[in-house]
């Protein structure tokens, strides 16, 4: 015969084993995945020479090797928009649920950059998210690009693409940071990419443009 407060204590349990499973699924997707490859150097993240928007390739140039204007504005000022994401972010801690500068998954970091730097509302989750849009070839990547990966373990992750072959991310082991996709981390489980909008389209949308 249970008593009364046995059964108390199981439908207490339930009620938590229950709560711990809707977390789980809101949250699937996102980077429970083990710690990517660090670069073979000691150099500080900090240190490290990052993509900038006066170099590579969105510059065109020139036979006598100066260089051109930016060939396309549009991806210009994306990627100026996603550069100026990282140094607001950057250093952010990784905790997966987080939403904040206290902490943050890599689903959120990628719904709130595209909310506070394009006015794009997309979903909060990588299961959502690699439904947007349309997907693109890894050759064919531009910025704003979403690319997806699927480490081991039950959560995908997700960032974006900045260009010269770099993405923002939360990582869970370094925080918000500029990550290469030729890393043997993550070329080893990188999975498709998505085209949520077209880089003129996100130009037009850059929470700057009319001012």
């Amino acid at each position: 015969m249970i008593s009364r407060n046995e059964r108390g204590a199981i439908r207490r349990d339930a009620r938590r084993i229950a709560g711990v499973g809707l977390l789980l699924v809101t949250l699937a997707g996102c980077a429970s995945a083990p710690r990517e490859a660090i670069p073979p150097d000691d150099v500080a993240y900090f240190e490290r020479p990052l993509p900038s928007l006066a170099e590579g390739a969105l510059m065109s140039p020139r036979e006598d090797g100066a260089s051109l204007d930016f060939s396309n504005p549009a991806l210009a000022r994306v990627r100026q928009a996603l550069l100026d994401a990282h140094e607001r972010w950057v250093g952010t801690p990784y905790r997966l649920g987080g939403e904040s500068f206290r902490g943050i998954d890599c689903s959120a970091l990628v719904q709130r950059v595209f909310a506070e730097n394009f006015r794009i509302e997309l979903p909060r989750t990588t299961r959502a998210q690699v439904q947007e849009g349309t997907p693109v070839a890894r050759d064919e990547l531009l910025v704003g690009d979403l690319v997806f990966f699927r480490p081991p373990g039950a959560y995908h992750h997700v960032g974006i693409y900045v260009g010269e072959g770099f993405f923002l991310h939360a990582s869970t082991s370094q925080g918000v940071i500029l990550s290469e996709l030729d890393n043997v981390y993550w070329r080893r489980h990188y999975w498709q990419a998505r085209r949520p909008m077209e880089p003129t389209q996100l130009a037009q949308r850059t929470t700057w443009f009319d001012s």
